[in-house]
Parts: C-alpha cells; structure tokens; sequence
C-alpha cells in the first residue's frame, strides 16, 4: 500500500490581505506517550524509523512549496512550534526550524515565536539556545504539581520540575513564560489544584492555560475509565475547580483574556488570538492543520507519509474542506464569544442580536457598549450561550 494519502481535487491556498498571518510547525515525537493524549504523536516503538533528522528535511521541503504557493507571503506575526513535545529537538534542532522560516518567510518586525517545551527536556542550556535563535515565548506543560495527578496522567516529569523549568527560562532572559495546567484528573483534590495553582504564580510566568480534563477515545485513560480503574470527571466538580483556579489566578494579576487563558497584560498568546479572531495561519508538519481565505486543509499524519507526498514534490495535504458563509458564521462566534474583549454585536444577524437579551437575562453575559462579554457564570456555559445566540 503507497504511503500517499492525498486528496482527489487540490486547495486554493491563497492569503487574504489584511488579517493576521501565522505559521503552526507540528514536531510529532515524544519519548513516552501520556495517557490521556490523543495528539497526532509518535513514540520512538510508534514512528516507523521516522526520526527528527528526516522530519526536520520534509519541514524544510513544504516550507519553500508553502512559500511559492502563496506567492508573495504575507509577513508572518507569529510562528507556534508545538507537538508533540518539541524539545525533543534540542536547541540546535530548534534553531534549525526557525532558520528554516526565515528562509523562505519573512518575520514582522516585533514577531512572537513560541515552541513548547517538555520540563524533562529543558534546561538552561536549551533556554538560552532558544533565545539566540530569536525564539520569544515558552510555553511548559505542567499539567500539575500532585505526584498522584501526574501519575494517573501518566506525565514522566517530576512535581517541581515545570516550576524549576520556568524558573530556567525566565533566567535566560525569556519575557513571556507560559505554563500549561489540567483540572479535574481523577484522585486529584481542591487542595491540589490550589497548590498547582499557587506553585504556577510563584514561577512568575505571565501566562497560564488551564483545561478540564477530557477523556478522549482511543486513549490509555479511556481504557482505564471503560474497565472502571479510575472515574470519568465529573461536570460539577470540574465547574468548581475552574472556579477556584480562575479566582487564585485572578488574586495574583493573572487576569482571563479567552475562557481558558490567563495572563499578566501584554502576556497573551498573540498566536492563539490569531485563531481566535479571525486570522490565518499555515500549518507545517504532520497532520497539521491550516486556514486561509475559507479553506481549512490537513496534512497526512504519519511522518513517514508526509515524507513520501513531500518527496514527489506536492503538498502533504490529506483533506481540505471550504467553509461557507454559515459555517464560518457560526465558527466566528463561537471563538469570539470566549475572549474576555467580548463579542461585537455587529457580527450577529438581526434575529441572534434580538436573543442578546435572553443571555444576559439568564446572567451568562452583560453587555459593554456594543459587544457581548461572559459573565464568570457565562465562561462555565459559553457553549450553551452560543446555542442561544445560534438558533434558528
């Protein structure tokens, strides 16, 4: 069987002047797979031969096609380095990517560059290597400091070392730090995510992410779940602890800027309010995602795949799909609902502005001149005002 996997009709790829322009590179390896991640990862058993030497090549390869597809690239704002566990690469590796941008893409002037980052595969000497190559953003993975928590979410880092890793970053002079935290992981407690929550804020990052735990199909823990080992979360204890963690963050000036993101001022994630408000971006890697204009398109996963597409010269692209007015109605205000800078009414038909009104009755959203912004009870519900504004 050919390990080609590509669609039958080509994307029309084409930038669209005036909205942001990102780059997302995906780094699909790690050395262990963690028990609730359904990511498009590869283990060393996993990959095929597929090593970070043969990625980096393909990489390389749809950088340059990526560049003469668009023709004349819009100026990148902002380059996301994600996985997978991109450290795995090392500095050199990563510097090796960021060159790679340049080459064949041209940063504005003030671009945010993140990678994230594994705390077992960090450490002073990657951080500053990082900063050489003009990286400006980290983003850790911490999930949580409870041994018990890390261990049902099978994370292989110590409970100190994402704090110690933060510590190391900020040390080589990195501005924006960011730290990624879970709630809701079976055995975990309200004490837990506190100190999780405290031991974050005195890392004196300037970001953190936080999610509810979900239990993907597929994964380890879904299986551990199915044979009853641990329990599946449970909505009103997740409730309770996004509450508890939006107001230990909060206490400390780390304010919400999108449901579940929080950072000092001038620490947001530029890279994800890209997405967030409307931009573009270029997804580069296995199974990475991209959007311009209205077409959003997918890479073929494996990467000894994405190799073998790249090596007879075509884009690595499994499927795309054009997005019609409707659909991308209904993504933009489902994104924007969730940003704490609110949701301009402008953008509702006449029928969703005439049911602004149930939203705020019910609480879930007040409104501030001409835009719709969640109350804290809103957040715990945005889905369900989005449902709202929705229906026909």
């Amino acid at each position: 069987m050919s390990l080609r996997t590509a669609p039958q009709r080509a994307p029309d790829l084409a930038a669209t002047t005036g909205r942001p322009f990102g780059l997302y590179i995906h780094v699909p390896f790690c050395a262990t797979r963690c028990g609730y991640c359904d990511f498009n990862t590869y283990t060393p058993a996993e990959a095929g031969g597929a090593n970070p030497d043969g990625w980096l090549a393909a990489m390389r390869q749809e950088l340059a096609l990526a560049a003469r597809t668009l023709g004349t690239p819009p100026p990148v704002q902002t380059v996301f380095v994600g996985g997978g566990t991109p450290s795995v690469l090392g500095g050199a590796g990563l510097g090796a990517v960021l060159a790679a941008v340049r080459e064949h893409f041209d940063l504005a002037p003030g671009a945010e560059v993140t990678t994230e980052a594994n705390p077992e595969s960090s450490g002073p000497e990657l951080f500053d290597a990082l900063l050489a190559a003009g990286y400006t953003r980290v983003s850790l993975g911490m999930q949580s400091t409870a041994r018990h928590v890390l261990k049902v979410l099978d994370r292989p880092h110590s409970p100190g070392r994402a704090v110690a890793a933060a510590g190391e970053a900020r040390a080589a002079g990195f501005g924006h730090v960011s730290l990624d935290l879970i709630y809701g992981t079976p055995g975990e407690t309200d004490d837990d995510l506190r100190r999780s929550a405290d031991a974050a804020v005195s890392a004196g990052v300037d970001h953190v992410s936080a999610y509810a735990l979900v239990v993907e199909d597929g994964t380890a823990l879904a299986r551990r779940v199915r044979r009853g080992e641990v329990a599946a979360p449970d909505d009103d204890v997740l409730a309770t602890r996004y509450e508890l963690l939006d107001a230990r963050l909060g206490a400390a000036g780390l304010g919400w800027y999108e449901v579940s993101n929080w950072a000092r001022p001038g620490g947001e994630c530029r890279h994800n309010l890209g997405y967030w408000v409307g931009g573009e971006w270029w997804g580069v890697g296995p199974g990475a995602h991209g959007f311009l204009g209205q077409t959003r398109w997918w890479n073929v996963k494996h990467p000894n795949a994405y190799a073998a597409v790249l090596g007879e010269g075509g884009l690595p692209v499994a499927d795309f799909e054009v997005l019609d007015p409707a659909a991308r109605h209904t993504e933009d205000v489902m994104l924007r609902v969730r940003l704490r800078s609110g949701l301009p009414l402008d953008m509702l038909t006449a029928g969703e502005r005439d049911r602004v009104g149930a939203v705020v009755a019910d609480g879930l959203g007040v409104l501030d001149g001409t835009r719709l912004i969640l109350t804290d009870r809103g957040r715990l519900l945005a889905d369900g005002v989005v449902r709202t504004l929705l229906a026909d």
